[in-house]
């Protein structure tokens, strides 16, 4: 007997029958909204990255990042955890931040938002949840990114961040699908005070690498030791 279709239950969570994103159907239980962060979060979303989280996504990544030159644009560096991984790589990292931190690298304390040409064309970071959520941030750290023309984003977020659907998330993802995403097969500890309960994602966005045709992007699976990363899916 065949299984029972679940797109009752995304038409009963997305309103209005209005058909999910790709993306969205890989998620069970999705919401319009994504949730709030956790009380007592830093009031600037400062969540430090520990190193093998940007170890695992290296890995696999370098070789790409390198066809668009050596210089990373790190552009919520806080205190530096994701850029002292990119300079082990052999990147050279161009550090900015609201908020000075104690990073040792080259630094501007200035908002991302707040620039009109970037300082190179390849950013990885770990952005500031409030910034890049569709609820709170519409979406606009990752729109100020293509308004940047950057060649090259890496992202790590929340894996259920491109579930919301609403302030335009559909159309900036429908508009700008990742080239790739990396779900960590780990939870992240941020704060040392245990793995919440949330998987992240690294997200890519590669100018050499269109998402495939018809919507949607590869997935593949990230190990923190690196072990084979199995199978990609197409989402």
């Amino acid at each position: 007997m065949s299984a029972a279709s679940v797109k009752p239950l995304f038409r009963a969570v997305s309103g209005g029958g209005k058909k999910p994103h790709p993306a969205q159907m890989m998620i069970t239980g999705c919401d319009r909204k994504q949730r709030r962060p956790d009380e007592g979060r830093d009031p600037l979303d400062f969540d430090p990255t520990p190193p093998s989280a940007t170890e695992a996504v290296l890995r696999e990544e370098l070789p790409y990042v390198l066809r668009h030159g050596r210089v990373v644009w790190e552009t919520a560096v806080g205190a530096g955890h994701i850029a002292r991984v990119l300079e082990r790589a052999g990147l050279a990292v161009l550090g900015s931040d609201v908020v000075d931190r104690g990073w040792s690298g080259d630094f501007e304390l200035r908002s991302f938002l707040e620039y009109g040409a970037p300082r190179a064309g390849i950013q990885f970071t770990n952005p500031p949840y409030n910034l890049i959520n569709a609820r709170d941030g519409h979406g606009r750290w990752l729109s100020h990114s293509f308004a940047l023309g950057l060649g090259y984003t890496a992202l790590l977020l929340n894996a259920d961040w491109p579930a919301a659907r609403i302030n335009g998330m559909d159309r900036l993802l429908t508009e700008h699908p990742p080239s790739v995403e990396y779900l960590c097969c780990w939870k992240i500890d941020f704060r040392g005070g245990g793995s919440p309960p949330q998987r992240n994602s690294w997200f890519i966005w590669d100018e050499n690498r269109p998402a495939p045709e018809g919507g949607g992007w590869l997935r593949k699976r990230l190990y923190k030791e690196g072990s084979d990363m199995g199978q990609e899916v197409l989402i």
